[in-house]
């Protein structure tokens, strides 16, 4: 029978719990799982079992029903699962439904309705600045402290950990040529995010206050936003990203819920200038998350992003996407921005690495300002959880292949 117990001090024991979503090899029926330690647990299948209320929340293929259900279901969902998963009086009715995460296939977790992408870094945004307008006399942009900056990006391109990243291909032209030409990106880029999972919908019309993001924002997950500079940098103006950012956006396949990142919860930093009133959370609890992130190529550390520098919180992004009165659906993702501390080691982004190609990487299989073909570029993360222990979130990982062009 597959234990119940993780070894101490594992960083996906009772206290975490993120859900996702798997399939059993040669099947392709899908199912929410939650994860304990190096197994999943089959959360439908248990809840059957032990006839739970909650089967038509966790009996699914994907996370949105429970998503949609709102935050009393959600904690009351969690209670539940902590419940089977420690309590030694379950291990026999629900034993056989943890299944090593050897043996299983994990999937997207859940249907992407919208995708928005922040920047909301004011250590990435300034190196941007600095790299892109060195003479300028302030590397961020006027609006920059006033609001959190960001795009609608493309949510059909969505993929889930471990999917291959195809180069894109795409128009681009250097300062120097005389016009544009066209062909794979020789520019790809990542961008070390976090990204945060709607729940609950909205009305249209009435916008989102600060107070009420927990009561719509399910979870959180790492997000890499690759970007090929070199498309984006030739397309961006007037009207920002678009063919340097659509091609791909991966997620890790687990949902850390808010309720596991309780101990995380820090202040932003320190505020510099007057806030309007719908973006002031000067008196609100605090909106950070304190998470460690880790940047590897090829499996070598090369970058160690603090989110706990990130000037504009998730509570905030929320508040000013939906200030003009656009609507929230369920599924609804949107990533904070590259994450960059005030270190070099800290930096999100190849750009900002190599300073914009000036200082490649040394990596055991050679430089790298950019990344070539057959990288695998994985980022990881951990926050601080109750008692010491460390919360776990599900590493996002993605390999680059070559692209055709016809």
């Amino acid at each position: 029978m597959p234990p119940f117990d993780v070894p101490e001090g594992d960083p996906f024991g009772p206290h975490n719990l993120p859900y996702g979503v798997f399939s059993h090899a040669g099947s392709t029926q899908r199912t929410v799982g939650v994860r304990l330690g190096d197994h999943v647990l089959d959360a439908g299948a248990a809840a059957r079992a032990l006839g739970s209320p909650y089967v038509s929340l966790l009996a699914q293929p994907s996370l949105n029903p429970l998503l949609a259900a709102g935050r009393t279901a959600w904690s009351d969902v969690r209670r539940a699962l902590t419940a089977w998963v420690t309590v030694p009086a379950h291990q026999e009715a629900i034993g056989s439904f943890l299944h090593p995460l050897s043996s299983v296939t994990l999937h997207l977790p859940f249907e992407v309705a919208d995708y928005v992408d922040f920047y909301a870094s004011e250590n990435h945004a300034r190196n941007v600045g600095q790299i892109f307008r060195p003479d300028a006399a302030d590397s961020l942009t006027p609006n920059w402290k006033h609001l959190p900056i960001g795009y609608h990006g493309r949510s059909g391109t969505v993929v889930v950990s471990g999917t291959d990243v195809v180069r894109p291909s795409g128009q681009r032209k250097a300062p120097a040529d005389a016009a544009p030409v066209f062909g794979p990106s020789v520019r790809l880029d990542i961008e070390a995010e976090v990204g945060f999972v709607v729940g609950v919908p909205s009305e249209r019309g009435r916008p989102v206050v600060l107070g009420d993001f927990r009561e719509h924002v399910f979870g959180l997950c790492l997000l890499n936003d690759w970007s090929a500079r070199d498309v984006q940098a030739w397309e961006y103006v007037p009207l920002g990203p678009f063919l340097g950012k659509s091609f791909a956006t991966s997620v890790s396949a687990w949902i850390t819920p808010l309720d596991a990142l309780e101990d995380a919860r820090v202040a932003p930093p320190e505020r510099t200038h007057a806030l309007l009133p719908y973006l002031d959370d000067a008196q609100d609890e605090p909106g950070g998350y304190d998470l460690r992130i880790s940047v590897a190529i090829n499996g070598s550390v090369v970058s160690e992003p603090p989110f706990s520098t990130m000037y504009w919180t998730a509570a905030q992004q929320l508040a000013h996407m939906t200030v003009n009165g656009a609507s929230l659906r369920t599924g609804d993702l949107y990533g904070s921005g590259t994450v960059s501390g005030t270190e070099p080691a800290q930096r999100g982004s190849l750009l900002e690495l190599t300073w914009n190609g000036r200082d490649p990487l040394e990596l055991p299989e050679g430089k790298r300002t950019f990344l070539e073909d057959g990288d695998v570029v994985t980022l990881s993360a951990w926050a601080p959880g109750p008692g010491g222990t460390r919360v776990g979130l599900g590493d996002v990982s993605g390999r680059i292949v070559a692209g055709t062009v016809e």
